[in-house]
């Protein structure tokens, strides 16, 4: 692994949701608390857009425009106007959930999680979307979902309880239901609280750690394969892109930091940057429609 750099210093609150857009050649992520969509060219400053809600991730469409998770439900984005579009309401009756994270399968179908803004509440649940409709998995409710992350074969689901530190792997069956989770990895909350995860071409989770000052790529039978130190403490998520797919993003968070504790982080809520050894899976776009 390569030194880290920092490529955005915009200092987010809960920067979230890293994905690399091999079509438009940039990164976007999100600042969930300042409702913020960012688009990142290196080299550029990174252009913004306000959302009509807390948003918890961007993914690219077949349409050439985003899915986006807000408080309120998957919406379409069209960075050419700014505009959101509502699609669906996930949870109508848990005003209280919001979207957090998402990813797309090797099939254009969204997985995506959801979690009680408060962080207490165990109303969290996983979802699929298939660019038409939305349904609910059998997965166990928690108070915080992170990930979720598919393998390249598409048959296995990440999904990450963040309060109980552990990383499930949950079968996907053909018919796209969900089996029986078991645990891939679990977290010593001394080393921080498991976040956003991502899986490379080869399999191996990457995973970003709250409070924990690091990244860490797990190897698919759940061994630890790397740490990457990084200059701030909670670490959200890792993206892998650029044109070869090498360099890792994380995003970062100053959210819950104490005046002391911003003084003592100054990289905190940046983005991240560093070189890895195996590439990241090849895009697919988000089935839409």
């Amino acid at each position: 692994m390569s030194e880290v750099r920092t490529v955005w210093r915009g200092h987010a609150t809960l920067g979230e949701g890293p994905v690399w857009d091999a079509r438009r050649g940039c990164l976007w992520f999100v600042d969930i608390k300042q409702q913020r969509v960012y688009r990142l060219i290196e080299g550029r400053d990174a252009d913004h857009w306000d959302a009509p809600a807390q948003v918890g991730w961007v993914l690219p469409a077949a349409d050439g425009r985003l899915l986006a998770g807000l408080q309120t439900g998957i919406a379409c984005f069209d960075p050419a106007d700014g505009s959101f579009t509502p699609l669906h309401d996930p949870e109508p009756d848990l005003p209280g959930n919001r979207l957090n994270d998402a990813t797309v399968a090797p099939d254009g179908i969204v997985w995506f999680g959801t979690m009680d803004d408060g962080e207490a509440q165990v109303t969290g649940r996983v979802h699929r979307f298939d660019g038409a409709r939305v349904t609910t998995t059998a997965i166990p409710a928690v108070a915080i979902t992170n990930g979720p992350g598919v393998s390249p074969d598409g048959r296995t689901l990440y999904h990450v309880d963040t309060l109980g530190g552990i990383i499930h792997a949950v079968p996907i069956e053909p018919a796209g239901t969900t089996g029986s989770p078991r645990e891939f990895a679990r977290i010593d909350p001394a080393h921080g609280w498991p976040d956003g995860v991502s899986v490379d071409s080869a399999g191996n989770v990457w995973l970003g750690l709250w409070g924990g000052w690091a990244a860490r790529c797990y190897a698919p039978d759940g061994s630890l394969r790397a740490e990457v130190r990084m200059p701030a403490a909670n670490i959200t998520k890792v993206a892998l892109g650029g044109p070869d797919l090498m360099t890792a993003y994380a995003t970062s968070a100053s959210k819950g930091l104490s005046e002391a504790e911003r003084a003592a982080q100054p990289e905190a809520g940046n983005v991240f940057a560093f070189r890895v050894d195996i590439p990241g899976q090849t895009q697919v776009l988000a089935r839409l429609g």
